[in-house]
């Protein structure tokens, strides 16, 4: 490697750091650079968030990688790689687990990654994240120099202080890490993250960080399993009272008789079995949030006393005539039509209204796209760790089965999907393997439910085939993209943004399916 090559893949990034550029295409650019400097078959850029890495950008690796988290404690090799102050490269013979196992973009076979070389990030002397490169070959990276890669690694390092800097500037979003943290306090639970890139998912976000700085009552309404409780967690999350607790009450699950009890409080011999005095939801809530579920099960009698609280902020505990003042956010859930319920007398309008401040519908999944790639490596990384296998993947069939597929169950649907799918492949192994692949037999999903989503490419006809399944697919990916180069005269790069995939990624599969 020269001096010369070396400037000339910086000297972009160089350019970069001064430029206001989106956080992904930043990172994208990055990304070429470095393998413009190193070639290799994969690069990513992770970000250290807590106990986890979170991938950033991907280049050469599966789409659903970017939906994985990767816990550090259990992942041998990044762990060395983040003890390390420079550059440093496994042996081929290495007998620690890589995590991109089975993750190469393009490949059906269980091929391991065998030369790898990785490198810490430090930005005001902390470790923020990791550059990694991985290759099949393992003399791929024989001849590289790892000061290359150090002196790239501090200008990656630059060029994520000045994207995080002007995100700051611009005050497009809080700090990510202080809200995990502050939401992990306040709720007791593990962070959960809204996973998604989709366009539907992005007005989302853009949504929930609107209404959260304020401090207006909100209807969250959608299908069941799209994600309702998370979507009240982030709003919660981005509010002013993300330090104060969030209390959660599903209206659904408790017997009407007790439900005024949950959320007023009763004091001692209210009722029988009333021992002692006790606070109510919204007393717990007080400074806080109160995130309300299935709301639309409420009784008329139970949403006349609610209509009071949100009113004028008192209430009485059941059997006590003391008033209690609260300060009380309240989120509210249902996956009814509560101004049908209303036109037919069910709910009180006056209710209905209090409750709709600010109305937020969760879009279904089959309307996000390509997200369903993402949430389920999300999902796949969590079985992973719990079978204690050391790669979990999708197959290409797999992968294409699920971006048909309608998810009539949405999100839940699918988080229980890949579960149990991962369970059954692995009872079928006669030995533990070291990558499992899930295929679309091994995901069973049925047929005739499949809705065409709006953030999917065009539907391109397909002509029933009997046989080899793979073949079907890699018939069906040859008729798409060829579809998408007609619709956008040969441009590879217009094609590869409306199939959802990077440009080199989508030359690499039409390489495979003898398109180029």
């Amino acid at each position: 490697m020269t001096a010369k090559s070396l400037l000339t893949a910086l000297l972009p990034l160089v350019c970069d750091l001064s430029r206001d550029l989106p956080e992904g295409e930043r990172y994208r650019r990055l990304l070429d650079a470095m393998r413009a400097l190193l070639p290799c078959d994969a690069a990513a850029l992770l970000r250290i968030d807590g106990e986890w890495l979170v991938p950033l950008a991907v280049d050469g690796l599966s789409t659903d990688t970017l939906g994985r988290r990767f816990k550090i404690s259990e992942h041998p090799r990044f762990e060395a790689l983040l003890s390390s102050p420079g550059p440093t490269r496994f042996a081929a013979d290495s007998d620690l687990p890589d995590p991109y196992d089975g993750l190469v973009d393009g490949l059906d076979e269980h091929l391991e990654v065998h030369d790898c070389i990785g490198c810490p990030l430090f930005i005001d002397e902390r470790p923020w994240g990791l550059l990694t490169l991985d290759a099949l070959d393992p003399e791929r990276f024989e001849p590289i120099e790892l000061d290359a890669l150090q002196a790239f690694a501090s200008l990656a390092a630059a060029t994520v202080n000045a994207a995080e800097r002007i995100e700051r500037l611009a005050n497009r979003v809080e700090d990510e890490h202080q809200r995990a943290e502050v939401y992990r306090q306040a709720s007791g639970q593990q962070n959960r993250e809204m996973i998604g890139q989709s366009k539907a998912h992005k007005r989302l976000v853009e949504e929930i960080s609107l209404v959260g700085g304020s401090d207006l009552t909100v209807l969250i309404t959608g299908e069941t399993g799209v994600g309702k409780e998370l979507v009240a967690q982030a709003i919660h999350a981005a509010s002013p009272r993300a330090d104060k607790p969030i209390i959660s009450l599903n209206c659904a699950a408790l017997p009407e008789t007790l439900v005024e009890s949950e959320l007023f409080g009763h004091v001692r011999g209210a009722f029988t079995g009333a021992m002692n005095d006790r606070r109510g939801k919204f007393e717990l809530a007080n400074g806080g949030t109160l995130f309300l579920d299935e709301v639309g099960e409420l009784s008329l009698a139970v949403q006349a006393k609610l209509l009071r609280v949100l009113q004028s902020g008192q209430l009485q505990r059941l059997g006590s005539d003391k008033e209690h003042q609260v300060d009380v956010r309240l989120i509210a859930a249902t996956n009814r039509d509560l101004a049908e319920e209303v036109r037919s007398g069910r709910y009180r309008a006056d209710f209905y209204h209090r409750l709709s401040v600010y109305p937020l519908l969760v879009p279904a999944l089959r309307d996000r796209g390509r997200d369903v790639l993402l949430l389920s490596g999300f999902f796949l990384e969590q079985n992973r760790s719990r079978m204690g296998l050391n790669s979990l993947r999708l197959s290409h069939d797999a992968q294409a089965a699920l971006l048909a597929y309608g998810w009539p169950g949405n999100v839940r649907e699918l988080e229980h999907l890949i579960g149990r799918s991962a369970l059954k492949a692995l009872g079928s192994c006669k030995e533990r393997p070291k990558i499992l692949s899930l295929s679309a037999a091994d995901l069973d999903l049925p047929t005739g439910s499949v809705e065409a989503s709006s953030e999917q490419p065009t539907a391109v006809p397909v002509a029933l085939v009997s046989g080899d399944l793979r073949e079907a697919t890699e018939n069906y990916q040859r008729q798409l993209i060829s579809a998408c180069l007609d619709r956008h005269h040969n441009n590879w790069a217009s094609a590869a943004r409306e199939l959802g995939l990077d440009r080199a990624n989508l030359g690499r599969m039409a390489k495979r399916l003898g398109m180029k």
